[in-house]
């Protein structure tokens, strides 16, 4: 049955209907029977109220409207005041620090000079590079004119001034030319192994040594190369001790200071950190476009292998190609084999710091990791000359990615947590390949006494086969053995493991222990030290093939094939460049002077040992002539009383005839 019209019946409930009493529309009409207001007033009051409300809020916010509006109409002028303020604050600050102690701001000093350098060397480019570059034309073109002739002329001119310095610098230590030799000797290998010998551009390889070998002088041999590196090594010592503050507290002083995994592996957590903040501030990727645009001019290399080699300087052998990402898919055979080289010869900044807190010397490490970059563009373009054409050939610039993150704490948090997995890759590649090792010493160990050869090991097999390549690089005849079982273990394993063992020498020889154990080693000198630093530094080892075809392989899949077919040559070409730059370090060592041994020996204390003591001692037993049971001192030893004194003392350190 149906009922009255504002009443729910059977249909409509069937049907689903709304009960019009209980909807805002039966309420409204229940209110105008009231007497109430219509709808229409209701909404005229409404509106009413709204306006009244958004008057007094525009009122209120119109002080906040004018100074937006004014802010972006003077956005230039505010921008300049606030960086003039900036600057004036800076200046009295900078004024300040001089004026109270210049030696301790002289670091201070360098910073500045370097910034307002680039910021006005940009400014000028800016607005006076097009007119200048306008004023030079006629020369340009007159240069161009003479370049054929002009160029040959430079380098005789290069040439002769090379030999010449040779010449006279090799003549007080003759040992160095075995360096050269070593040198020239892996120059003609990586030739010989070329893929295209007809196509190789002698202006990269040219360009790439001799910007390695002038890097090279600057740092090993220049007074202010050699301070500089030096004060940005015990700089980065300094930075890397923060890391106790972290992992001190989470797993405790004792653990950090005893357990190696607590000790080294934190630095690389804090180390990655920092450089995400350096990466998402626009630092790094500053830093390499410099650096990729000195050696593609120079070279003449296309911008995308250049700006990867360049990367591999700060970061890993994986992370460089993400600055190139984009054009990896279209890249030739001997670009491809210019990244993977750059990846081979080089470290990361992270496990860097690792190889620091070994002990191994800081300025050692960073001028080796700078080397080897124009050297690996060099030796690649010497390997895999390019053949093809290259889409990137006389492109203007490339674009390098920027981080995704948000803000600086999220650039830092993300730093932290990307280190987690190498860590834990290092880890378990130093499980792994140490316990391999002593399998390896097992088995080898066996088989020789099967034939009456005793501790014969992996490590000895090693440091025999590569013993003539240890002496080449410079390292003394008596320190090849263990040269070159580093260098195998390098190879063969990682050199996470053998910097580990470098480290150990090197702890040997400046704790003054005795150089010989009966027949073994406990240490090297300090020459051979710097070749092995030098040719350690980089992550060509057989693991590596994996690594870097897994990393490039993830970021262009479908050029896994070339990949593969270019991994093996540009893993031999990152051996041999660590190689180069050691020949080259021990081309330019320079000796280390101990001083005088007798103003050393009157404030000596003998309770402990290290090594200019044992150097002092070998001088004095050197000098110490025993005849008709009288003993007698030569040399400078001769004049002092308690020369004899100093012989007991010695004698209580090291074994000698004249003890």
């Amino acid at each position: 049955l149906e009922m009255e019209e504002n009443q729910i019946t059977l249909d409509t409930l069937k049907k689903g209907t709304d009960n019009p009493a209980f909807s805002f529309q039966g309420e409204e009409r229940h209110y105008e029977e009231c007497g109430g207001p219509t709808g229409e007033a209701q909404e005229r009051r409404r509106g009413e109220g709204k306006g009244r409300f958004s008057s007094y809020c525009r009122k209120a916010l119109q002080p906040a409207s004018k100074a937006k509006h004014f802010c972006k109409a003077h956005a230039k002028v505010l921008k300049r005041v606030v960086l003039g303020l900036l600057g004036v604050a800076y200046l009295c600050y900078f004024i300040a620090a001089c004026y109270l102690n210049f030696q301790r701001a002289l670091a201070l000093v360098v910073i500045t000079a370097v910034v307002v350098f680039f910021v006005c060397w940009s400014f000028f480019k800016k607005h006076c590079g097009a007119k200048v570059l306008l004023l030079l034309r006629p020369v340009g073109k007159c240069f161009q004119k003479s370049w054929p002739w002009l160029k040959w002329l430079l380098w005789v001119a290069l040439l002769a001034g090379l030999i010449a310095w040779l010449v006279l610098d090799t003549a007080k230590n003759p040992e160095q030319l075995i360096s050269l030799g070593g040198f020239c000797t892996l120059v003609l290998f990586l030739f010989a192994c070329s893929k295209h010998h007809g196509a190789v551009s002698w202006r990269a390889v040219f360009w790439g040594l001799g910007l390695e070998f002038l890097f090279g002088v600057f740092v090993l041999r220049t007074t202010p190369g050699v301070q500089a590196f030096q004060w940005l090594g015990d700089q980065i010592q300094i930075f890397l001790g923060y890391t106790t503050a972290g992992s001190g507290f989470v797993f405790g002083n004792t653990l950090i200071s005893e357990v190696f995994a607590f000790q080294t592996l934190p630095i690389i957590v804090f180390f990655s950190c920092v450089m995400s903040i350096l990466y998402y501030l626009g630092a790094m990727q500053w830093l390499i476009l410099k650096i990729s645009w000195l050696l593609q001019v120079s070279m003449g290399t296309t911008p995308t292998e250049t700006l990867s080699v360049a990367g591999n300087i700060f970061v890993g052998q994986t992370e460089a190609p993400l600055l190139i990402r984009p054009y990896l898919t279209d890249m030739t055979l001997s670009e491809i084999h210019a990244v993977m080289t750059g990846g081979f010869s080089t470290i990361a900044g992270s496990v860097m710091g690792a190889y620091i807190s070994f002990g191994i010397d800081a300025a050692s490490l960073i001028a080796a990791s700078v080397m080897a970059a124009p050297c690996a563009l060099a030796m690649s373009k010497l390997v895999y000359p390019e053949v093809e054409e290259s889409k990137f050939k006389g492109k203007g610039n490339v674009r390098i990615a920027s981080g995704e993150e948000r803000n600086i704490l999220e650039a830092a948090s993300n730093g932290a947590a990307a280190s987690v997995g190498l860590v834990a890759n290092i880890a378990a590649n130093l499980i792994a390949f140490l316990a391999v090792l002593e399998f390896i010493n097992a088995a080898v160990r066996w088989f020789g006494e099967m034939v009456d050869i005793k501790d014969l090991t992996f490590q000895v097999i090693l440091s025999y086969v590569l013993m003539p390549v240890a002496f080449l690089m410079g390292a003394d005849w008596a320190d090849s053995p263990v040269v070159a079982e580093l260098l195998g273990i390098k190879i063969f394993l990682n050199e996470f493991v053998a910097y580990e063992q470098l480290s150990t020498y090197k702890k040997n020889r400046l704790s003054g222990l005795e150089e010989w154990d009966g027949n073994r080693k406990q240490w090297i000198s300090e020459r051979a030290e710097s070749i092995t630093t030098f040719a350690l530094c980089g992550f060509a080892n057989l693991s590596s093939i994996g690594i870097m075809l897994g990393g490039l392989g993830s970021l262009a899949p479908d050029r896994k094939g070339a990949f593969a077919s270019v991994v093996l040559r540009a893993l031999l070409t990152g051996i041999c460049v660590s190689m180069l730059n050691a020949c080259l370090a021990g081309l330019l060592y320079v000796p280390t002077d101990v001083g005088d041994c007798v103003t050393f020996f009157i404030t000596a204390n003998f309770s402990s040992t290290s090594y200019t003591t044992y150097t002092c001692c070998k001088q004095l037993f050197a000098s110490s002539v025993f005849e008709n049971g009288t003993l007698s001192f030569t040399g400078s030893w001769a004049g002092q009383a308690e020369s004899v004194l100093w012989l007991t003392e010695c004698c209580g350190h090291y074994n000698h005839t004249s003890c």
